[in-house]
């Protein structure tokens, strides 16, 4: 029984550093509106790459389309 309450104590004393050290995170969210945050990756892009690469325009290539990959 004395084991159990260990774990319990250690489980509650992790719980309660952990909440009082936070995420970080300070301050609002918000979307940013400067020029260069328009090239960056949105969440689905950032999710699923291979989709995005899908319906996005095909970029000019140095590589011909029949050779393999490595």
């Amino acid at each position: 029984m004395l084991r159990a309450r260990q774990i319990l104590v250690r489980t509650i004393a992790l719980a309660l550093s952990a909440a009082a050290l936070g995420c970080g995170q300070r301050g609002p969210l918000y979307l940013p509106t400067e020029p260069a945050a328009a090239q960056r990756a949105t969440l689905p892009e950032t999710l699923n790459p291979a989709a995005s690469r899908a319906t996005a325009p095909a970029a000019p290539s140095s590589v011909p389309a029949s050779s393999p990959l490595p």
